[in-house]
């Protein structure tokens, strides 16, 4: 593949609902383009972009892939990115290293979740857009009901460049609402001959054009005053100020077509060519640790090179590739790089285009491209690779944090090791992956953003690395605590012919009013009924006692343990002896000081449509959710924030997906212990004795 320029490379983004057409849509840009001979199918499991054993066996995306399409002489790198919710680091990976963002939407199923998060994920990256309704071959699809729904969500910045033309229940072509111009399908590559105007298509087709050129006129003061005379603009004011307001996301072009069938795909290349801003029309900054100034690369050629690795792939049958978005400068094949995060240099063998999993060698990248470098040891997503003359380091990518947790544990004994291998590397290619090691608690906890995408996590491990891992419920992290003051003995006396062993302590346990604290200690001992050299070995016996309760064996908190007598002898007592008193005044002491379990509470925050708001109030009653108060926020939303018990978290994600149609978000952090209910105490003691007895 030969070497492209930036002002002849469009990054771009392919977005949407789960099932709505990326993936085909991508296919048909490149059989329409000539690298494929042949359309692979969804269904068939031969597609360019779901390449992953997971992806045909499920039949849907669950990685970005890039696949670059050269169109003319613009080299058009497309990343073509999971619809499920589940997936959406990949969709911020993807749209890191994006200029524009094509969303896809299905003519027959209309507007979507997943439609309006791609919106949002492009308003929050100010990425420029276009809107492809795609499906239009299907007799129950509408392009007119989706422009009016996008109108009413977005305003007049839903720019339709296109409307259909149907003859015989077939779609057979599209007017040109630019151009005013018809548009017949003149073969099964997308490509098209001029065609007359339907005059059913007359009516919405001038009411399109009327919107836009008003659109195009107010991008101007020269051009709003054209308008007003009622002069026509020339075709290079149309473009330039299209140009001008899909950069700035004050226009967004629809256009339709069909994937299936590659129809619209020359057009909606052409548009790309034509409208979508090269990587130079971007500002990229990051710091440069020689000077500690702001390194201004734009991706320009002329500056010494940098680079952004925003994905990782890390697959056993094609290996592991850094996939980067140079920023700066020209990287070639013999570079030596250097990674400033890591503060490690690294020499390049060769350099890649990957698309699909064809891996493509160039001799070097200019900035504004993207490509993809084998086998670097310590790079990884978000790092910066840069020379170690000039080291750069970028902003790391803004991913989503996970919140839905299982506990797993390895089938086969002895595959502990193989598992966390296994997983770390699953980890460098999925940065909302993470696991948790719950010594406390003794389990192992992984953590993602859905179930979805953990349930693809055990499957990968099991068909990559050969590992099986089963899936529980987590155990909830409770405390135990008392409620009222005693005091109490505790004696060790043991006697075994030589020396004895000998401590005898009176002590008293109190609530101390800090649950964040396990114990306080202190000691009023007076006449030296316990020498001083015996206080330490005390505390240590509260020390020990506290990592676990009477009740059900959890970590005790919030105990004030005072030693207030005692006796000792000259001979037998020792350390020892006195950690064994305190212990059993301890075990003791704390039950008759009214033992209770205390759950974790999590501060929550849910953010759902106006409409939903009830529904989740209700939900979150349900769960002992307390609701403490709600934000409006922009979109018609509604930012809800309760407390809520930690055990009452476990599924909610799918829950609330469930509720909202997958629209509704949710964060939360612990916030602090509070005393369960009775029932829930009775419940946590009674699951302790059960896991006693089975051990």
């Amino acid at each position: 593949m030969q070497t492209y320029k930036y002002e002849k490379i469009r990054n771009v983004a392919i977005l949407g609902h789960g099932g709505c057409g990326k993936t085909t849509l991508v296919e048909a840009m490149a059989y329409t383009t000539g690298i494929t001979k042949r359309m692979g199918r969804v269904e068939e499991g031969n597609t360019i972009s779901d390449y992953d054993k997971e992806e045909q066996k499920r039949l849907f995306s669950i990685s970005t892939t890039l696949v670059p399409i050269l169109w003319e002489d613009t080299k058009i790198n497309f990343l073509d990115t999971p619809g499920y919710f589940d997936f959406v680091g990949e969709v911020e990976e993807a749209v890191s290293a994006a200029d524009a963002a094509v969303i896809v939407v299905s003519g027959k199923a209309g507007i979507e979740v997943g439609t309006k998060k791609a919106w949002d994920i492009c308003e929050r990256y100010k990425l420029p857009r276009m809107i492809f309704v795609t499906d239009m071959d299907d007799d129950n699809a509408s392009f007119r009901n989706v422009v009016e729904a996008l109108k009413e969500d977005y305003g007049n910045r839903i720019a339709p460049f296109h409307t259909p033309i149907r003859e015989n229940e077939k779609f057979i072509g599209f007017v040109n609402v630019v151009k005013k111009a018809g548009r017949r399908f003149s073969n099964n590559l997308g490509e098209y001959v001029d065609g007359d105007i339907p005059d059913y298509c007359m009516e919405y087709t001038n009411a399109y054009r009327d919107a836009l050129m008003e659109s195009i006129a107010e991008t101007s003061e020269d051009l709003m005053n054209k308008f007003f005379e009622g002069e026509e603009f020339t075709m290079v004011e149309i473009e330039n100020a299209i140009r001008s307001g899909v950069a700035s996301c004050d226009m967004i072009p629809v256009l339709c077509g069909s994937g299936v069938q590659a129809r619209g795909t020359f057009a909606l290349l052409q548009a790309i060519d034509k409208y979508f801003p090269s990587p130079n029309k971007n500002v990229i900054t990051g710091m440069s640790q020689k000077t500690e100034t702001t390194f201004f690369a734009d991706y320009d050629a002329n500056k010494e090179f940098s680079a952004r690795v925003f994905k990782t792939i890390a697959d056993p049958f094609i290996g592991k590739f850094s996939l980067v978005k140079i920023c700066s400068g020209v990287l070639k094949s013999d570079s030596v790089i250097y990674n400033a995060n890591k503060g490690t240099e690294e020499k390049l063998s060769r350099l890649y285009v990957l698309r699909g999993k064809e891996q493509i060698e160039v001799k070097e990248l200019y900035a504004g491209d993207i490509g993809a470098i084998g086998k670097l040891s310590d790079t990884q997503t978000g790092d910066t690779l840069s020379t170690k003359a000039n080291p750069i380091v970028y902003d790391p990518i803004k991913m989503s944090v996970p919140y839905t947790y299982v506990r797993y544990e390895a089938k086969n004994k002895g595959d502990d090791d193989k598992i966390s291998q296994a997983l770390s590397k699953l980890m460098e290619e999925d940065k909302t992956l993470r696991t948790v090691n719950d010594k406390e608690n003794r389990q192992s906890l992984l953590y993602g953003i859905g179930e979805q995408q953990l349930e693809v996590t055990v499957s990968k491990l099991l068909a990559r690395y050969k590992v099986e891992v089963i899936i529980s419920k987590p155990k909830v992290a409770y405390r135990e605590t008392i409620r009222k003051k005693v005091q109490v003995q505790g004696r060790h006396k043991k006697q075994s012919g030589g020396a004895g062993q000998f401590g005898d302590v009176i002590m008293t346990f109190e609530p101390s009013g800090d649950l964040e604290t396990p114990y306080v200690f202190e000691e009023k001992i007076f006449g030296g009924s316990v020498p001083r050299n015996f206080f330490p070995a005390v505390e240590k016996g509260v020390q020990e006692s506290v990592l676990a309760g009477p009740l059900a064996g959890y970590p005790v908190v919030g105990i004030k343990a005072t030693l207030i007598d005692g006796s000792y002898h000259p001979v037998d007592s020792n350390e020892m002896a006195f950690k064994l008193a305190a212990r059993k005044a301890f075990k003791a002491g704390i039950m008759d000081a009214t033992p209770i379990i205390l759950e974790p509470i999590a501060s929550m925050k849910v953010v759902v449509p106006d409409k939903f708001t009830g529904d989740i109030m209700g939900d979150l009653s349900k769960r002992r959710g307390r609701v403490l108060g709600m934000n409006p926020i922009t979109g018609g939303k509604q930012e809800i924030i309760a407390d809520i018990p930690m055990s009452e978290l476990y599924g909610y994600s799918t829950d609330l997906r469930s509720m909202t149609g997958g629209i509704g978000d949710y964060s939360y952090e612990f916030a602090r212990y509070e005393p369960a209910p009775s029932d829930v105490q009775a419940k946590v003691i009674d699951e302790a004795e059960k896991v006693e007895d089975e051990e």
